[in-house]
């Protein structure tokens, strides 16, 4: 169907929503908002659904959660007997609405839902899909997208989000059942009554927090350390299972930004809850200079990312970054572990190919083997599955991503903003305690392993027109390459989409053992490195820039460089 039919056949429907009525009638007419709404399906992948919430195939509404949940439960009763899903969701616009819809279908379709009883972050929903050994998850987020997006993340039984084969299989059923006459739904009352639709024990979110403060390697130093937190659940889901595990530690000198404690899916004073994004902490930073925090935590809506600031010597807040926390984690677990006997035999570390290469050297030094993955954290998960098939899940210590996303245990197998918190306020006291400050402890890493300096540039690429030059853009980087950046020479181009390394310089090609992605890597003389992909959730074209120097300053005047020569030959 064309988009004016598809338009005619959705303004017909009687409609249950009558928010998605309403913009139905009032695009009336509007050809390019007409268009924008239909000219596609909402692509269900291996991050499942997310969208700009609204009316049409290519919007987070409740037919099209419906029809996703219709196609992930024919997938289910296929390869499962009685399936079980565990069910959350987060604090965003119609989230609770998408988790009962999701829980209606599941039902109606003989798939008994786990619902959980209020908004839980990410890693509870990837740690009770475990815990309950249930045969997948969904968890209602869009993550720190602004407030009109809304999504669908879908996992497997082993609470790794969903496999491509998986994912592909369910976007098959999705795909041949009708959105309006294809779905079965089950009346939520009557789906409790039948037991098709139980809330998740409160002993699930009990054996959340220990498995998560079985984590901690210090625990017993925070107590006495003295740390004054602030803390921002930025309006999303972190802020019960954030304080409670701060607490249980011994910290308990927590302060909540005050407009960013409750939930509130129009996240009122940060269009971007994102705790990368330096406006969304705004608040908390001025908070933290009236009450001379320590530390600063704030963690995204759903609660799988926490970022940091802490005070310089001028009682100054400086904002770290995903890179930086990371490499301070790895640092520290090693480390501390090796200090108390703890550290297992063969530990392995993983990161992802767009995250800081420090990790690599500060693993060699501790004897860990260090992994790197495509982006996303699933390939993380991934390899926790290996280790487990293997016999040795203990052997995984920490995994993290540069988009501030850490792991620290086999409990989940997303990123964990829940045991992130612990572990870096753990870590603060430790150092504390040593009288050594975080970005002491920062600079007496760079010092060591050589300065490494990363910078993530995002390029705006909304609606059909933006997506075709996403794609536009990385057809012609694979068709004419660089050779050269800013003035220095591309010694090495990954093609991750090809599977092909190719040294500009012996003419040597070889092979990449990781899963096809839509990824290409500029190896430069010197040591510097550009990364470039389109982001899997958002309307954006990512660049990743690193480079390396044995100054701050000399590292950041490069990357500069790089990024403008860089954005100039994208035609940004």
């Amino acid at each position: 169907m064309s988009e004016m039919e598809l338009y005619k056949l959705w303004s017909s429907q009687d409609l249950e929503d009558a928010d998605l009525t309403k913009e139905l009638e009032e695009i009336a007419g509007d050809e390019e908002a007409i268009k924008d709404r239909f000219y596609q399906t909402l692509a269900f992948g291996t991050a499942g659904l997310r969208g700009v919430l609204g009316a049409g195939t290519n919007r987070m509404n409740i037919y099209v959660v419906r029809q996703a949940t219709q196609g992930l439960a024919d997938y289910l009763n296929a390869k499962y007997d009685s399936p079980k899903v565990c069910i959350g969701y987060d604090s965003r616009i119609k989230s609770d609405l998408f988790a009962k819809e999701t829980a209606r279908v599941l039902a109606a379709n003989g798939v008994t839902a786990m619902l959980y009883g209020q908004l839980m972050p990410v890693p509870c929903t990837s740690f009770g899909t475990r815990y309950m050994k249930c045969q997948a998850g969904v968890m209602v987020t869009a993550s720190h997208n602004p407030a009109k997006y809304n999504g669908y993340k879908v996992y497997g039984d082993d609470g790794c989000q969903i496999t491509d084969e998986g994912a592909a299989a369910v976007l098959a059923n999705i795909q041949s059942v009708d959105i309006f006459t294809g779905v079965k739904t089950m009346d939520f009352d009557e789906g409790v009554a039948k037991g098709l639709i139980q809330t998740v024990p409160k002993e699930v979110e009990e054996a959340f927090y220990q498995a998560v403060l079985s984590q901690s390697i210090n625990a017993d130093l925070c107590k006495d350390a003295g740390l004054k937190v602030v803390y921002s659940p930025l309006n999303g889901t972190g802020n019960i299972p954030v304080r409670t595990i701060l607490s249980r530690i011994g910290i308990d000198d927590v302060i909540v930004v005050p407009k960013q404690e409750l939930p509130d899916g129009n996240f009122p004073t940060c269009p971007f809850p994102n705790p990368e994004i330096a406006e969304a902490l705004d608040l908390g930073l001025k908070l933290c200079k009236e009450v001379k925090a320590d530390l600063m935590l704030a963690t995204d809506p759903d609660c799988d990312r926490v970022g940091i600031a802490v005070p310089d010597r001028d009682g100054n807040y400086v904002l770290v970054t995903g890179n930086e926390v990371g490499a301070m984690l790895m640092e520290y677990i090693c480390y501390t572990r090796i200090e108390r006997g703890t550290m297992p035999e063969k530990p392995v570390a993983v990161s992802t190919v767009v995250s800081t290469a420090i990790a690599g050297k500060i693993a060699k030094k501790y004897g860990v083997e260090f992994r790197q993955v495509l982006t996303g954290f699933k390939y993380i998960g991934e390899q926790i599955h290996f280790l487990e098939e293997e016999g040795h899940p203990e052997r995984f210590i920490f995994g993290f991503e540069e988009s501030y996303g850490y792991l620290v245990g086999t409990h989940a197998r997303d990123k964990d903003a829940v045991v992130g918190s612990m572990m870096i306020c753990e870590m603060a006291a430790y150092l504390k305690s040593k009288g050594v400050s975080v970005l002491d402890f920062l600079e007496s890493i760079y010092h060591e392993y050589g300065y490494y300096h990363h910078v993530q540039q995002s390029f705006v690429c909304e609606g059909a027109d933006g997506m075709q030059r996403m794609a536009d853009i990385m057809d012609s980087l694979q068709a004419t390459p660089p050779t050269e950046i800013a003035g220095l020479k591309v010694e090495q181009i990954d093609n991750y989409i090809t599977h092909e390394s190719k040294n500009l310089v012996t003419g040597e090609v070889s092979k990449i053992d990781l899963p096809k992605s839509k990824v290409l890597a500029y190896h430069l003389e010197g040591g510097a490195k550009v990364i470039i992909r389109p982001s899997g959730t958002e309307p954006k074209i990512k660049a990743y820039y690193t480079t390396i120097a044995s100054k701050k300053e000399d590292a950041a005047a490069q990357q500069k460089e790089l990024a403008a020569d860089f954005s100039k030959k994208l035609g940004f």
